[in-house]
């Protein structure tokens, strides 16, 4: 039992700093994954995960190729958040941004209209001083902004 002890000493005593910083980010880890386990939670993490995946396998055929999260909204929700700003609800294929440039008619950039980029799209609400256009999106940086944009790399404007 000394000679462990001794060892164990001898180990610490020479431990780099890094080391000792890996050692104990290590022992938290543990520690966290054995409080899951301990009280019950793990079980209800991976039950809920399990859940969720389902729910992502069996979305409908009609989302248009966009996979749902919370409340019915999909993970990806420019398109989703683009169908509440125009007059009539174009239906859930448009949850895909990509989609949009089947909807309504061609038009060129001006106030009103929709613009389409391969995987965002938006509303066009105005104009800066400088010139650049303002554009009204869900899911940009994770939440509603309206904000200049630059309209490089769209792939279509659309009127309803």
């Amino acid at each position: 039992m000394r000679y462990v002890v001794a060892t164990l000493f001898v180990c610490l005593l020479f431990q780099s700093p890094a080391e000792a910083r890996r050692s104990h980010h290590h022992h938290g880890h543990h520690f966290k994954h054995h409080r899951l386990h301990h009280d019950g939670l793990w079980r209800h993490r991976s039950i809920a995960h399990r859940h969720y995946n389902r729910r992502i396998r069996t979305a409908s055929a009609g989302d248009g190729g966009a996979r749902y999260g919370r409340g019915g909204r999909p993970r990806a929700w420019c398109g989703w958040f683009a169908r509440r700003m125009v007059g009539q609800d174009p239906g859930p294929a448009f949850n895909l941004a990509r989609n949009w440039v089947r909807w309504g008619r061609p038009a060129a950039p001006a106030v009103g209209v929709m613009v389409v980029w391969s995987h965002h799209v938006g509303m066009i609400t105005g104009r800066t001083a400088d010139g650049r256009w303002i554009v009204k999106s869900g899911n940009d940086g994770h939440a509603v902004r309206e904000r200049p944009r630059s309209l490089a790399g769209a792939i279509a404007f659309r009127q309803g």
